[in-house]
Protein backbone atom coordinates (compact mmCIF):
# COMPACT_ATOMS: atom_id res chain seq x y z
CA UNK A 1 0.00 0.00 0.00
CA UNK A 2 2.80 2.44 1.03
CA UNK A 3 4.82 1.70 -2.27
CA UNK A 4 1.92 1.91 -4.13
CA UNK A 5 1.41 5.92 -3.20
CA UNK A 6 5.13 6.17 -3.50
CA UNK A 7 5.50 5.10 -6.96
CA UNK A 8 2.29 7.34 -8.07
CA UNK A 9 4.25 10.50 -6.26
CA UNK A 10 7.28 9.28 -8.26
CA UNK A 11 5.62 8.95 -11.41
CA UNK A 12 3.52 12.37 -10.59
CA UNK A 13 7.10 14.59 -10.48
CA UNK A 14 9.00 12.80 -13.15
CA UNK A 15 5.75 12.93 -15.56
CA UNK A 16 6.03 16.74 -14.54
CA UNK A 17 9.45 17.57 -15.10
CA UNK A 18 9.01 15.75 -18.83
CA UNK A 19 5.99 17.20 -19.69
CA UNK A 20 7.24 20.85 -18.74
CA UNK A 21 10.32 20.65 -20.64
CA UNK A 22 9.05 19.57 -23.98
CA UNK A 23 6.31 21.97 -23.46
CA UNK A 24 9.14 24.54 -23.14
CA UNK A 25 10.55 22.81 -26.21
CA UNK A 26 7.50 23.38 -27.95
CA UNK A 27 7.04 26.49 -27.05
CA UNK A 28 10.22 27.86 -28.44
CA UNK A 29 10.04 26.62 -31.19
CA UNK A 30 6.81 27.58 -32.01
CA UNK A 31 8.21 31.55 -31.07
CA UNK A 32 11.26 31.30 -33.35
CA UNK A 33 8.83 29.76 -35.82
CA UNK A 34 6.12 32.93 -35.74
CA UNK A 35 8.03 35.90 -34.17
CA UNK A 36 5.34 37.67 -32.09
CA UNK A 37 6.96 41.53 -33.44
CA UNK A 38 8.15 42.17 -36.82
CA UNK A 39 10.07 45.09 -38.66
CA UNK A 40 6.99 46.25 -39.55
CA UNK A 41 5.20 46.19 -36.19
CA UNK A 42 7.91 48.35 -34.66
CA UNK A 43 7.96 51.21 -37.66
CA UNK A 44 4.28 51.18 -36.66
CA UNK A 45 4.82 51.55 -33.39
CA UNK A 46 7.29 54.64 -33.38
CA UNK A 47 5.26 56.15 -36.45
CA UNK A 48 1.64 56.21 -33.81
CA UNK A 49 4.41 57.67 -30.99
CA UNK A 50 5.50 60.95 -33.32
CA UNK A 51 8.54 59.45 -34.43
CA UNK A 52 10.22 58.67 -37.87
CA UNK A 53 12.59 55.48 -37.04
CA UNK A 54 15.26 54.67 -39.30
CA UNK A 55 16.46 51.46 -40.30
CA UNK A 56 19.34 51.81 -37.77
CA UNK A 57 16.73 52.27 -35.34
CA UNK A 58 14.33 49.72 -36.13
CA UNK A 59 17.79 47.08 -36.58
CA UNK A 60 18.63 48.16 -33.01
CA UNK A 61 14.88 47.57 -31.68
CA UNK A 62 14.87 44.27 -33.40
CA UNK A 63 18.29 43.24 -31.59
CA UNK A 64 16.82 43.82 -28.59
CA UNK A 65 14.08 42.13 -29.22
CA UNK A 66 15.55 39.01 -30.24
CA UNK A 67 18.01 38.89 -27.11
CA UNK A 68 15.53 38.74 -24.92
CA UNK A 69 13.61 35.84 -26.52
Amino acid sequence: MLWNIIYLLIGLVVGGVIGFFVARNLIQKQIKKNPPINEQMIKAMMTQMGRTPSQKQVNQMMKSMTKYM
